[in-house]
């Protein structure tokens, strides 16, 4: 018999390990439709006993292998549709953890592992190579049942059916400095407030990001996290990594301290793509640098916000960019002038516009007073009434395919 223990959940209890289970065994007979497993394990009584507890739970075992599987031999195993691994652990603990994070890495499979003792860090280990549930001798049919349905829900997590991804927002900078995070945090919370929808800030701005610093809070998990572990990330990983703001934003943030990471363009575009299924809207702060030029970051199905000064650095970074990066065949480019005034430099809007090669779509106006109580308070200067938050809001909106104007409300006249 097993207990289960679900990973994520942390409560480890004391418990004696149970003797080996004798070896003499009857043949499991498994019917049903369920979910399809397939069960890896050098001890022949140890797998035995496991196949035998899942008689009667929601699944079938659909093959048993006798040795862990090479690595090559991975892609003919995964071709069969297996939906639930269940591996033993005891028998070689390091081939088992490789197994399981390959099998994580490579599949959408709910991957499990069965041991003899219940061991904290062998169970850290296993959390982090992908695995979702650690079952210790005696196994009772309860805990089994438990584990298929958890496994169950998984599986219709990632298998969203026809739900379209979704919209994917950009901002980029310029220059340092040109207010790209201040942009993409106040777009994300006024997204979040204007539709009612699930909306994810992403801080792609790394090492140094500060949208989580522009909105007040304080992240355990960064993007590092998520791209580290992008062969394992789903809906599941991410809503463990990300926080959530006052606004009903989700957010997930840079990391708080400087941290060597190289960005990997598959780990990048996994990333985007496991936020798109589970999001209306995801938000990206990619601050100034374009070392993702060819990523999803900057795909097709993006909208990129460029954010640029009336200065003349800024105008010719613009005038490159744009010309070098973003030709008319890729992503929609909509130009934010931030901090913008009509007097800036004597330059008149046909000369900002030559020197664009197109015209601005937004002007963010000059307002230091309210862009400074935002550094202050850490407050969002969407959620005032500011020139500021208007332009922002009405971005927002367009963006999410509403009026640029909400509708105001009708007065109530009396009757009488």
């Amino acid at each position: 018999m097993l207990q289960s223990l679900k990973i994520s959940d942390y409560e480890m209890t004391r418990q004696e390990p149970a003797p080996a289970p004798a070896t003499s065994y009857a043949p499991v007979a498994v019917t049903g439709d369920g979910l399809s497993v397939v069960l890896i394990g050098p001890d022949e009584s140890r797998r035995y006993s496991v196949a035998s507890a899942l008689t009667g739970a929601p699944c079938r075992v659909s093959n048993q292998l006798s040795s862990y599987p090479h690595l090559d031999q991975l892609p003919r195993i995964l071709k069969q549709n297996f939906d639930i691994a269940i591996l033993d652990l005891d028998s070689d603990p390091e081939s088992a953890l490789e197994l399981v994070e390959n099998l994580c890495a490579n599949s959408q499979l709910t991957v499990m592992v069965y041991s003899m003792r219940l061991d904290s860090e062998l169970m850290l280990s296993c959390m982090r190579a992908g695995a979702r549930e650690f079952l210790t001798f005696p196994i009772t049919p309860a805990a089994i049942n438990e584990a298929m349905v958890r496994a169950s829900a998984r599986r219709t997590a990632v298998r969203p059916g026809t739900k379209e991804n979704g919209r994917l927002c950009v901002f980029c900078g310029a220059k340092g400095g040109a207010g790209v995070t201040t942009m993409a945090s106040n777009f994300a919370v006024s997204a979040a407030k204007e539709t009612g929808e699930k909306v994810l800030l992403i801080d792609l701005d790394l090492p140094l990001g500060d949208s989580a610093l522009v909105l007040g809070l304080n992240a355990q998990y960064s993007t590092v996290d998520a791209l580290q572990n992008s062969g394992r990330l789903d809906s599941n990983l991410l809503s463990r990594l990300i926080v959530q703001h006052d606004s009903g934003l989700h957010v997930l943030a840079a990391p708080g301290n400087f941290v060597n990471f190289d960005l990997n363009q598959e780990a990048v575009n996994k990333l985007i793509q496991v936020a798109r299924q589970e999001y209306d809207t995801v938000v990206i702060d990619s601050g100034s640098r374009f070392q993702l030029k060819g990523s999803a970051v900057f795909g097709q199905e993006a909208v990129v916000y460029l954010v640029s000064h009336v200065g003349i650095s800024e105008l010719r970074n613009s005038n490159r960019i744009i010309s070098e990066l973003f030709p008319a065949t890729l992503p929609r480019v909509e130009i934010i002038l931030n901090r913008y005034s009509s007097s800036a430099l004597g330059v008149d809007d046909e000369h900002i516009t030559r020197a664009l090669t197109r015209p601005a779509t937004w002007r963010i106006p000059e307002d230091r007073a309210t862009l400074r109580e935002m550094q202050n308070t850490a407050t969002p200067l969407v959620q005032g009434d500011s020139g500021v938050a208007k332009v922002i809001k009405q971005m927002a909106r367009t963006a999410c395919g509403l009026n640029s104007e909400p509708e105001k409300k009708k007065a109530l006249f009396g009757l009488f």
